[in-house]
């Protein structure tokens, strides 16, 4: 007998809408001498980071997040472009308008990716397929831009779905269709579960979503605490989550695990430089800013500290948080024992608009 979702709505219809390489979809757009080539939305000096690349430049394994010398070594013919935030949130505001015409259950997980509850919708539709090709079209229409959905009885499956038939397409996972779904993934695949709770699973035996679906859940919370629940649930295709659209993230934070423990100061400020930069392109992407800056040491025998300090006002520059970070730092060393971990987070967040907030596109490293 097929399963279906146990949730509190189990006829629930939720469609994930994911823009196709954003950031840099709207550099080429804009500039036609760009279409068909390889594009890096970033800085390209030696301390740079890839914020977005296209697809063409995708195909040499370019990718987010990575520094720029390394995507530059990837693909010789990568062409740099300086971002443009306040463009791309004038464009993600369009979408978001677009959105709202479908309903009112919208929660934005960056500038160019949201859920949305069409359970309800505002309009007179006969399925979320229907709507989310809609979305799609009116998207294309009206920005130029290609977007793709996945649509499916919960927020798991659906952003599964939409990254199933990328760029420019749309794939549904239906209640019978979901279990099996899962179990064929690869638990890298799993949108919750991150490259360390990845490892610490193959450790355990599981490697598949049918692994996960063999464990008990009794096991899972022994190794993986209060997140065992999620896990069972979606080794099953179950995720009860809602489409929030009042939810805020609190804080964004980057964290390294170092292959051996560090004990210098010159590393430790390096490794704070690469985390500081992490930190300060997500704020970018999301459109938020920040007051308080911590910074998080886990030492060879696992304990672990941390130091914040809160500011007036909010993260001005990413060299100002890597400034913070530093001095939050500086008291622990010499250090007595080696730095296994280093982390740094922003939070007290608030949307990066106004004179007060920082200003994204010209802060990014170069």
């Amino acid at each position: 007998m097929a399963q279906r979702d146990p949730g509190p709505a189990p006829g629930r219809r939720i469609i994930h809408i994911d823009m196709d390489a954003f950031y840099a979809s709207v550099e080429q757009r804009d500039d036609p001498a760009l279409r068909g080539r390889p594009v890096a939305v970033g800085g390209s000096r030696q301390r740079g980071v890839v914020a977005a690349a296209s697809y063409e430049a995708r195909r040499f394994g370019v990718r987010s997040a990575m520094p720029s010398v390394t995507a530059r070594r990837k693909c010789p013919e990568l062409v740099f472009v300086p971002p443009r935030f306040d463009v791309y949130r004038a464009v993600s505001g369009q979408i978001h308008a677009i959105f709202a015409r479908y309903t009112p259950l919208i929660q934005p997980l960056s500038l160019d990716e949201a859920y949305l509850d069409v359970t309800h919708p505002l309009v007179d539709a006969p399925s979320a397929t229907a709507i989310a090709e809609a979305i799609r079209a009116a998207i294309r229409a009206e920005t130029g831009l290609t977007a793709s959905a996945g649509v499916s009885y919960n927020k798991f499956l659906a952003k599964l779905a939409s990254d199933y038939r990328k760029p420019d397409g749309l794939f549904v996972i239906t209640p019978r269709m979901g279990p099996a779904f899962v179990e064929a993934l690869p638990i890298e695949a799993f949108h919750g579960i991150g490259p360390a709770t990845a490892t610490r699973m193959r450790a355990l035996g599981i490697r598949t979503g049918l692994d996960l679906r063999r464990q008990e859940l009794a096991l899972l919370a022994r190794h993986f605490g209060k997140a065992a629940a999620f896990y069972h649930g979606i080794a099953r295709g179950r995720d009860d989550r809602p489409v929030d659209a009042e939810r805020r993230r609190k804080s964004v934070g980057a964290e390294r695990t170092f292959d051996r423990d560090i004990y210098d100061w010159a590393e430790a400020t390096a490794a704070l430089a690469d985390l500081s930069g992490r930190v300060w392109l997500a704020c970018a992407t999301r459109g938020v800013g920040g007051r308080t800056v911590t910074v998080k040491v886990k030492y060879a025998d696992f304990q672990q500290t941390g130091r914040a300090r809160s500011l007036p006002a909010p993260v001005s520059a990413q060299a100002e948080l890597l400034r913070v970070a530093q001095d939050l730092l500086r008291p622990g060393f010499p250090p007595d024992r080696g730095i296994r971990l280093l982390g740094v987070t922003l939070s007290n967040l608030q949307p990066a608009d106004g004179d007060a907030s920082p200003q994204f596109a010209l802060a990014l490293p170069v």
